[in-house]
């Protein structure tokens, strides 16, 4: 697997960007590859960022797959200060979901990336935001992917959420499967699919569980993103 250093020299695009969503500016990475036919929103699970080694690595995979791919921050650094102390913003589902819809509609105007079809991966209350998010903005997101997700915390807005949605749970996180097969029943989405990994925890730690799921997400994105009107080519 590529790592940062090592894209930058390939036939690519690796930059930090600060992304407006809103009243706030976020901190970002933005990947496109030479031949980019679709862009990935990450949201990040609680006390996670954008540099938590498990998105990374999915997000390394999809770009290997010409998936162009954001890892942006959630909340500003004052806001990650004063959570680390009262942890009550990274379970404010709704502020996480504005976040991720004023990033989708900053990748929805940014020059490398305004005409490519959008998805969201999620992880943990990541996934909850993802499906908010895409319940708000079903003209922009085009589907959502859940590692280890919350979908149950998006709530009211699950039947709301009608971009294809694939959930990835492992099989011994055996609350939060439950939790999933649960939200999989109010996802207002025709096309839904629960896999379950066998022998795979929460984080999926395992040997191998990782690129399971990272091989499981970019199949469902190679498949539910239509291909760009108009491919941008560096």
């Amino acid at each position: 697997m590529l790592n940062n250093a090592e894209i930058s020299k390939s036939p690519g695009i690796v930059d930090t960007v600060q992304v407006q969503a809103g009243s706030v500016t976020l901190e970002g990475t933005l990947s496109v590859p030479h031949e980019p036919r679709g862009v990935v929103l990450f949201a990040h699970g609680s006390g996670s960022s954008r540099h938590s080694p498990r998105n990374r690595f999915v997000a390394q995979s999809l770009y290997e797959l010409n998936l162009a791919t954001l890892l942006i921050d959630l909340l500003t650094s004052d806001e990650e200060a004063l959570d680390a102390v009262t942890g009550h913003l990274r379970f404010d589902i709704d502020l996480l979901a504005v976040r991720l819809g004023g990033a989708a509609e900053w990748l929805d105007h940014h020059p490398l990336t305004a005409s490519l079809p959008l998805g969201c991966f999620g992880a943990s209350t990541g996934a909850a935001a993802a499906l908010v998010a895409a319940a708000e903005h079903p003209q922009v997101i085009e589907t959502v992917v859940s590692r280890g997700g919350r979908p149950d915390l998006a709530g009211s807005a699950l039947p709301r959420a009608h971009a294809p949605t694939l959930l990835i749970v492992g099989g011994n996180d055996m609350p939060v499967v439950k939790l999933n097969q649960k939200a999989l029943e109010h996802l207002g989405s025709t096309q839904k699919q629960l896999v379950i990994l066998p022998g795979a925890s929460h984080l999926f730690e395992e040997p191998g569980a990782l690129a399971q799921v990272a091989r499981l997400a970019g199949n469902w994105f190679i498949q539910h993103l239509p291909r760009p009107a108009d491919t941008w080519v560096i």
